[in-house]
């Protein structure tokens, strides 16, 4: 599977409750629970009106039908590449 970076504009995310999170993640996980083994949700940041989710997925099309079953909206979707971190520098 590939790993992406979902960006997702979510007006008033940011000052949501930990209880209307947790609804937004068992929506994820129900439309996960569909298409598996074609998906899995690794993370996600709330930062400010967005989202920013880390996906392991098949395609593009698997995390836009992902965003379909859950009724959580894509913006953008952007295929990762490489990972670093400080432990780099020890290459």
């Amino acid at each position: 599977m590939k790993r992406y970076m979902i960006e997702r504009n979510i007006p008033g995310i940011g000052g949501m409750s930990l209880i209307e999170l947790c609804g937004a993640a068992r929506a994820s996980n129900q439309a996960i629970d569909q298409l598996r083994p074609h998906v899995q949700w690794v993370h996600s940041y709330v930062a400010g009106e967005k989202t920013y989710c880390v996906y392991l997925a098949k395609d593009e099309v698997t995390i836009h039908k992902h965003a379909e079953l859950s009724g959580i909206p894509v913006t953008k979707i952007t295929e990762v590449q490489r990972i670093i971190d400080p432990l780099t520098a020890n290459n």
